[in-house]
């Protein structure tokens, strides 16, 4: 089984198509293998800048747009309620594992990148799509060494998919 890729386009500024969505499905698959990941969820949502700012401000109480955004269903909180589900014919319950969580691009605020980067809109969009995804499995950028270790990670993906500088 492969990992299944949801995605919504709530913003009308940017065109993504439905071939590009293909290349990030790929990038899902190629990023997940080399995590050692065979399946589970992720919902990709592309929004504007508007949507963005908004949610930074709500869930990380930074009052100005974002790139991207990851919202991680594996991680616990002692806020959070644990997600089960009855399962049939047993009376057994067990944690809903299957959804990795969302990922939100500012498809608006990757234009702006892509253009001030000097490389493509789908290499900035894919860029974003795997760093989130890295997030929502536990990867983070606090320290060098962390970065570096994710930035090889986005760029084997990447490269892969001959999303390039």
């Amino acid at each position: 089984m492969s990992l299944q890729l949801g995605w919504i386009n709530d913003q009308d500024k940017i065109e993504i198509s439905e071939d590009f969505i293909g290349v990030l499905d790929k990038l899902l698959q190629l990023a997940a293998e080399a995590e050692g990941l065979t399946e589970g969820e992720v919902t990709l949502t592309f929004v504007d800048d508007d949507e963005i700012h908004q949610l930074n401000r709500e869930y990380r109480n930074v009052d100005r747009p974002t790139d991207v955004l990851s919202f991680s269903m594996q991680e616990e909180t002692d806020e959070e309620l644990e997600i089960i589900y009855e399962v049939e014919n047993e009376n057994e319950q067990i944690p809903f594992e299957g959804m990795l969580g969302d990922i939100i691009i500012s498809a608006e605020r990757a234009k702006l990148q892509s253009d001030e980067y000097g490389h493509s809109l789908e290499r900035e969009l894919g860029f974003l799509f795997v760093h989130g995804f890295l997030h929502l499995i536990g990867y983070d950028h606090q320290d060098e060494a962390s970065e570096a270790v994710m930035t090889e990670k986005q760029e084997a993906a990447l490269r892969q998919v001959g999303l390039t500088r």
